[in-house]
C-alpha cells in the first residue's frame, strides 16, 4: 500500500512537471479540467492577483447572421492581428452576425506565417489589426505574416532537418514560459488564488506596491499591462515620446505593406489600431503621444482606417474588461460595427 501511494505521488508529480514543460500537455490538462484556466478572470487579474479586478471572462454572444443581398459578391476576410483577433474573441460568426457576408475567414498572428491562395471569385479583404502598444514594432520591419501563393499544398524543400523526439523534448524543457506554466499547474485552483489575493492586497495597502507586470491608474480604479504605462518601454507605452519623423516612417511602411498586398490580389486593405487600455481610461497620467490619431490623420496615409479610438474615447459605458487588457463584449460590438460601416 505504501509503495502504491509512493508511486502514485511520483506519477502525479511527473505529470505536473510534464505539464509545465510542454504546452501540448498543458492544453490537454485544461481540456480535461485537471488544471484550472488561470485566465478565467482576465489576464491582468492573473498578473496582479488583486481581487478588485477579478471578473469572470465570459464569451460574447454572436447574433444570427444578418441576411444580405444574395446577388452580393461573397467575401473572404483575412486578418493579420494581435491578441484582440484571437479565435476566442473573434470568429467568422461574429462578422456574419454584424452584417458582413463572410463565407471564408482566416487569421494569422503578426509573428507567424500563413500561406493563402486567394479566390478571385470572392471579394478579398485584409485587415491589419494592431493593438496600439505593438504598432511601432509591427511596422518597423517588413510584414511577412500572410503569404499569397498559387498552391498552398506545396511544401518547402530543404531547410533544417526534422528534429528527433529527444531534441523536441529538450526544446520543450528549455522553452520560454516554463516557469509560468509550472506555476499555473501548481497554483491555478481557487484555494491558491485566495492566498495570492491576500498577499497582493496586503502589499498594495501597506506598501503601495504591486506586480511589476501591471500598472494601476492614478485613482487605482483600473489595471493595465505594464507595457501601456512604463515609459521605459519606448516602443510600447502610450506615454513614451514619439517623434514626427518616426510617425512618417511608420505611415510610409504601412502604405508599402498595403500596396504589396493589393498587388498580390487583395481587393481592399484596411488598418485597425486598437487603443491601449490606458490610452482610454487614464490618458492624463502623463504626456500621451497620440500615436493613433497621428497615424490615422497623417496626410500621407493611403490606407482606409477602421477608427475605434474615437468611439472608445467617447463611450459612456465601459468598453474594456475589468481584469483583462482586452475589450469587453460592448467594446467588441463597437469594433465590429466600425468594421461593417467602413467595409460596406
Amino acid at each position: 500500500m505504501t509503495r502504491l501511494i509512493r508511486y502514485s505521488l511520483i506519477g502525479v508529480a511527473f505529470l505536473l512537471w510534464l505539464g509545465g514543460c510542454s504546452g501540448s500537455v498543458m492544453h490537454w490538462m485544461y481540456q480535461t479540467g485537471f488544471v484550472a484556466d488561470d485566465y478565467r478572470f482576465g489576464d491582468l487579474y492573473r498578473l496582479s492577483s488583486l481581487p478588485q479586478f477579478k471578473e469572470p471572462q465570459l464569451p460574447c454572444d454572436d447574433p444570427a447572421p444578418v441576411q444580405t443581398d444574395s446577388a452580393a459578391r461573397p467575401m473572404s476576410l483575412y486578418i493579420i492581428g494581435d491578441s484582440f483577433s484571437e479565435p476566442q474573441r473573434l470568429s467568422q460568426a461574429a462578422f456574419q452576425g454584424a452584417g458582413l457576408p463572410v463565407n471564408d475567414y482566416r487569421r494569422v498572428h503578426w509573428e507567424n506565417q500563413l500561406p493563402v491562395k486567394l479566390d478571385t471569385s470572392k471579394y478579398n479583404v485584409l485587415i491589419l489589426e494592431s493593438v496600439e502598444r505593438h504598432f511601432r514594432e509591427h511596422f518597423a520591419r517588413p510584414v511577412q505574416s500572410l503569404a499569397v501563393v498559387q498552391d498552398t499544398t506545396r511544401t518547402a524543400t530543404g531547410g533544417e532537418p526534422a528534429k528527433t523526439w529527444r531534441r523536441q523534448l529538450f526544446d520543450q524543457i528549455q522553452s520560454k514560459g516554463i516557469e509560468e506554466r509550472l506555476e499555473t499547474v501548481l497554483f491555478s485552483q481557487n484555494l491558491f488564488l485566495w492566498v495570492k489575493e491576500l498577499k497582493a492586497s496586503l502589499t498594495l495597502n501597506l506598501f503601495d506596491r504591486y506586480s511589476p507586470k501591471v500598472g494601476l491608474s492614478k485613482d487605482r480604479q483600473h489595471v493595465f499591462v505594464d507595457l501601456d504605462v512604463d515609459t521605459a518601454k519606448v516602443l510600447n507605452s502610450s506615454f513614451a515620446p514619439l517623434g514626427n519623423k518616426e510617425v512618417s516612417r511608420l505611415v510610409d511602411s504601412l502604405n508599402q505593406v498595403a500596396l504589396r498586398y493589393r498587388k498580390a490580389g487583395f481587393d481592399a486593405v484596411y488598418l485597425s489600431i486598437i487603443p491601449n487600455k490606458a490610452s482610454i481610461l487614464d490618458p492624463s497620467r502623463g504626456p500621451y503621444n497620440h500615436l493613433i490619431e497621428r497615424i490615422q490623420q497623417h496626410p500621407r496615409l493611403k490606407v482606409p482606417v477602421i477608427d475605434v479610438y474615437s468611439s472608445y474615447r467617447n463611450s459612456r459605458v465601459p468598453v474594456y474588461a475589468t481584469g483583462d487588457s482586452h475589450w469587453n463584449c460592448t467594446g467588441r460590438k463597437v469594433w465590429l460595427e466600425q468594421v461593417v460601416n467602413v467595409i460596406r
